[in-house]
C-alpha cells in the first residue's frame, strides 16, 4: 500500500488516529545549539490529520529553501533531477515527521546519522548532490562550507519557524506519486567505510511493504514502538511501514529501560521493532517490571543469527510475546525470517528468489558456502554514481550485497559477509559460526570455576602454511573500563577450557588455534564489533595471547 495513499485515507476516515508519537529523549548532543526552541526533549505527537496538514507547509518551506540557492548542488542522476533533502538530527520524532511529511510531494529524502565520522557526512552530502540539510551541528555546517558545498544547512528550530511562517492557503496538498519516482536515498554503511548510497523508488517501497505486511504484522491500527536513530534502516522502515499500513509508530531517540515499560503500557503498544541489543535490554527491563510489558504481543528484530540467549531471555520473562528475527538488506528488502532457536536457519519468503553461487557464478549444491544472490521486486536498481564502483543488481534482476551462506532443505543459513569467511587449510570457515559456538560458554559454562566470557570475535590471521589461521579474541565479562590493549581479567577462562569447549561444539577446522584477550573490542557507533579493526589490534601486539 503506498504510504501517501494510506495516510490520506486514514486522515479522512479517522483524523484523530495517532500517526507518529515521540517520547522524552535524552539531552541534546554537545554539538547542538543551546537554543530553547531547538529542545526536542518534550513529548510530542501527530495525528494523521495533523501529519497531512503540516506536510503542506513543510514541503513549501523545503521547496523555498532549495529555490533560494543561487548555485544549487546538482543532485545525483539517479534522482531524476529531484532535489535531495537530508535530515541529520538526534531527534527521532523530528526526523520521522520530516521524512513522512515530504512523502506526498516531489522530494527525495535522506537520513544521515549525526554520529558518523564528520568526513563521511561531508562526503555523502557533497558526492550525492544533497542540496538541503536539516541539522543542529555547527561542526557539520562549518565542514560543508570549507568543502565548498553550495547547499543550505538549517537548524531544526529555524526550519520549524519557516514552516510556521507559511500560510497554508498558499500551499498544495500531498498527492499519491508515480510508482517510478525516486523516494528515499539510503546508505549501506557509514561507520567503517565510505557509505554507499542507493535510491528507493516509491514502487520499490510499496513492494517491500507488501512483503513485510504478509509476514511481520504491521496491521492497521497497531501501535509499534521503534526505538533508535531513524538513520538506521530498520527504524526508518518501521516508520514508513507503520504509516503505509495505517498504524501508529512510537519513536524514541534510544532505548531507555526505565521509561520504555511505562510507554508500552501507557501508549498501548503491542509491537516492537528493534535491533537485537535493544531486544536484550527489553528482556532485562521486563524482568524488573514484568507488569509493564504484558500487553506486548510481538517483537520484530533485524539481522540473521539472533543469539539464542536473547530469544530465551525474552521467552523466560514474557512467554506470551512472540519474537521474529528477519533477514534482509536495505538495498534489497525483506528476504526471510526465523522464529525459533538462534535464528541460524532462515525460512525464505515465498515471493523471494534465493541462490548460492561460487566465484565463477555457478550455482552451488546444498550445504556448500558461497555468495547469496537474491531476486526481489523491492530491490534498488543500483548504487548512486560516485559513492562506489560495486555492482548491486544485474540486468537479470539478481542482486547481492556480498552475504555468504548455504542452503539446505530449502532453508538459508548465513555465514557472514565475504570478510567473515576464512580459508584455512583449504576449508571455508564461517567466523560468525565460531562466535555462536561460544555463546553457550558465555551463558555460564564456567569449566571448573573459570570466569565467563563477554563478547567474542573470531578472526583470520595470515599463516604461511594454512593460508590463514583462525583465532578467537575475547572481551572479558568485566571489560569496558580500560584501554583497548588492556590485560586479561583474572576471571577469564584459560586456554584449555576454551579449547575443550570449541572441540565439543565445532568441526575440527573451525576450532580456533589461538586465543587473545582485549580489554574492549572495537565497535561501530551502532555497537557492532569491527572484525578488521580487531585483526589490526592483534597484529600490532595490542592484544594479549593466552
Amino acid at each position: 500500500m503506498p504510504i501517501t495513499s494510506r495516510i490520506l485515507e486514514v486522515a479522512a476516515a479517522d483524523p484523530d488516529q495517532l500517526a507518529i508519537v515521540g517520547g522524552h529523549s535524552g539531552s541534546p548532543a554537545p554539538d547542538e545549539r543551546a537554543d530553547p526552541a531547538a529542545d526536542t526533549r518534550a513529548p510530542r505527537s501527530l495525528t494523521y490529520a495533523q501529519l497531512v496538514r503540516d506536510s503542506t507547509t513543510m514541503f513549501a518551506a523545503v521547496d523555498a529553501l532549495h529555490h533560494a540557492q543561487s548555485d544549487s548542488p546538482i543532485p545525483a542522476p539517479e534522482t531524476h533531477g529531484i532535489p535531495i533533502t537530508a535530515v541529520s538530527l538526534t531527534s527521532a520524532f523530528e526526523t520521522s515527521r520530516i521524512i513522512a511529511g515530504l512523502a506526498g510531494f516531489r522530494a527525495v529524502s535522506a537520513t544521515i546519522d549525526p554520529r558518523w565520522p564528520l568526513s563521511h557526512q561531508v562526503g555523502v552530502i557533497t558526492t550525492t548532490g544533497i542540496g538541503l540539510v536539516i541539522s543542529d551541528s555547527t561542526h557539520l555546517a562549518e565542514a560543508l562550507a570549507a568543502a565548498g558545498w553550495t547547499g543550505t544547512v538549517i537548524t531544526a528550530a529555524d526550519f520549524r519557524a519557516r514552516e510556521a511562517a507559511i500560510d497554508p492557503a498558499d500551499t498544495a496538498p500531498p498527492t499519491v506519486r508515480e510508482p517510478d519516482e525516486p523516494f528515499l536515498m539510503l546508505f549501506s554503511s557509514g561507520t567503517t567505510s565510505n557509505p554507499k548510497a542507493f535510491i528507493k523508488t516509491r514502487q520499490q517501497y510499496r513492494d517491500n511493504v507488501v512483503v513485510s505486511s504478509a509476514h511481520l504484522e504491521p496491521f492497521p491500527g497497531v501501535a509499534t514502538l521503534a526505538p533508535g536513530p531513524v538513520s538506521y534502516s530498520l527504524t526508518l522502515y518501521a516508520v514508513i511501514e507503520s504509516l503505509a499500513t495505517g498504524g501508529s509508530v512510537h519513536v524514541a531517540d534510544d532505548f531507555d529501560p526505565f521509561t520504555m515499560g511505562s510507554r508500552i503500557t501507557d501508549e498501548a503498544i503491542t509491537r516492537v521493532v528493534a535491533v537485537p541489543a535493544v531486544v536484550k535490554a527489553l528482556a532485562e527491563a521486563a524482568r524488573r517490571t514484568p507488569e509493564n510489558f504484558h500487553g506486548l504481543d510481538l517483537v520484530v528484530t533485524g539481522g540473521a543469527n539472533l543469539p539464542a540467549s536473547i530469544r530465551s531471555a525474552l521467552a523466560d520473562v514474557l512467554p506470551d510475546t512472540r519474537l521474529i528475527s528477519y533477514y534482509g538488506a536495505a538495498e534489497i528488502g525483506f528476504i526471510g525470517d526465523s522464529r525459533e532457536g538462534d535464528g541460524t536457519w532462515i525460512s525464505i519468503y515465498d515471493t523471494i528468489g534465493v541462490e548460492v553461487r561460487d566465484d565463477s557464478d555457478a550455482r552451488l549444491p546444498d550445504g556448500e558456502i558461497g555468495t547469496v544472490w537474491i531476486k526481489a521486486a523491492a530491490c534498488s536498481d543500483g548504487y548512486v554514481t560516485g559513492t562506489t564502483g560495486a555492482q548491486l543488481r544485474r540486468p537479470d534482476g539478481w542482486a547481492t550485497v556480498g552475504d555468504q551462506g548455504r542452503i539446505e532443505s530449502g532453508l538459508l543459513q548465513l555465514a557472514g559477509r565475504a570478510g567473515d569467511i576464512a580459508i584455512t587449510g583449504g576449508h571455508k570457515v564461517s567466523l560468525p559460526e565460531i562466535e555462536r559456538a561460544f555463546e553457550g560458554f558465555d551463558r555460564g559454562d564456567r569449566h571448573s570455576g573459570q570466569g565467563r566470557l563477554g563478547e567474542v570475535c573470531a578472526i583470520a590471521l595470515p599463516d604461511d602454511g594454512l593460508g590463514s589461521l583462525v583465532a578467537l579474541v575475547i572481551e572479558p565479562d568485566s571489560a569496558g573500563h580500560g584501554s583497548e590493549g588492556g590485560t586479561p581479567d583474572s576471571g577469564t577462562p584459560d586456554k584449555a577450557a576454551l579449547l575443550d569447549h570449541a572441540r565439543a561444539k565445532l568441526a575440527p577446522q573451525f576450532v580456533p588455534r589461538r586465543f587473545y584477550v582485549l580489554d574492549r573490542l572495537p565497535r561501530t557507533v551502532g555497537g557492532k564489533i569491527r572484525r578488521h579493526d580487531t585483526v589490526d589490534l592483534v597484529m600490532s601486539g595490542k592484544a594479549q595471547r593466552l
